[in-house]
């Protein structure tokens, strides 16, 4: 595989957290510390539009597959479902007080899951945009949640390192353990294994039914942010704060690229804090706390 970057798109006056695919497939949307969520155009590497205002920080944003909805995750514990196609707000769900930090959506059943720093997994209807059953998971904050529909699973880590994973069916505890010595902060199902990055560094590779772990390695300097399977092909994408961005192949966990400031000038210069493949495994979207968003191309 080829990795090379296509553009460097400024405009974000502030630290980037999130970014998500778009509805139309030349499209993509960034959010983080600025007052509006973000629609960029990867055809005229440009600034599309502002989507919407935001009345605090956005912390996760998820397209619900098969619609135009964006789902906006807020740091005041707001969820916020807008059109895009329509650019038009449909629904506004206060789940919490505190802040919500990652969101996954379960087409099969019609559901978004919410969780954050409350340590609460919120289980959203998406034909009536209200949460219909919440269950406390972790006594301290929830960071990353993935889903995984031919396993049945949910897994979601906590800051204190620990790994939950849950029966899709009935969200009913499958297995909880401590993978990290510090939070765990991403997290992915690839091959039938999940993947947990955490703030110890480490990317631990574990049986998701016991959560037993198979092996581990330290992919990043720093914390793990982000775990992207492509939609296609048998490789990962990681970032970091170490201000890197790593590919690597899901059979044998080998580094395939690593875009760095140290291997190449034109790299985040500060914490990768988040990524996105598109919906074609071509371009795979990065965000920073330097305020910048980065495409990068991808040739198989």
């Amino acid at each position: 595989m080829d990795i090379t970057l296509r553009s460097t798109l400024p405009g974000h006056q502030n630290p980037i957290f999130c970014v998500e695919k778009g509805y139309d497939a030349n499209t993509f949307f960034t959010g983080g510390n600025d007052k509006g969520v973000v629609e960029w155009d990867v055809e005229s590497n440009a600034f599309k539009r502002i989507l919407c205002a935001v009345s605090s920080s956005v912390y996760a944003l998820r397209l619900i597959q098969g619609t135009p909805i964006l789902a906006i995750a807020l740091r005041e514990g707001k969820l916020l479902f807008v059109n895009v196609q329509e650019q038009k707000l449909v629904a506004s769900t206060q789940l919490s007080t505190k802040a919500i930090f990652a969101l996954a959506h379960m087409p099969w059943k019609n559901e978004l899951l919410a969780a954050g720093e409350e340590g609460t997994l919120y289980v959203i209807d998406l034909s009536i945009y209200k949460s219909i059953y919440e269950k406390r998971i972790s006594p301290t904050t929830i960071r990353a949640i993935a889903v995984d529909e031919a396993l049945g699973q949910i897994a979601l880590g906590d800051k204190d390192g620990k790994v939950y994973t849950l029966d899709c069916t009935d969200f009913q505890p499958i297995a909880d353990v401590q993978l990290h010595s510090m939070p765990a902060t991403s997290l992915a199902f690839v091959n039938n294994k999940l993947l947990s990055g955490g703030r110890d560094a480490q990317l631990v590779i574990s049986d998701p039914n016991q959560l037993t772990s198979n092996f581990s390695f330290v992919p990043h300097l720093f914390t793990v942010y982000g775990i992207y399977p492509h939609p296609k092909a048998p490789i990962f994408a990681t970032v970091s704060r170490d201000k890197s961005l790593k590919f690597w192949s899901a059979d044998d966990f080998a580094l395939l690229k690593n875009m760095s400031r140290e291997k190449m000038q034109d790299g985040h210069h500060l914490s990768v804090n988040a990524g996105v493949w598109s919906e074609d495994g071509k371009y795979f979207f990065s965000v920073s706390d330097d305020k910048l968003v980065k495409v990068w191309e991808c040739h198989l």
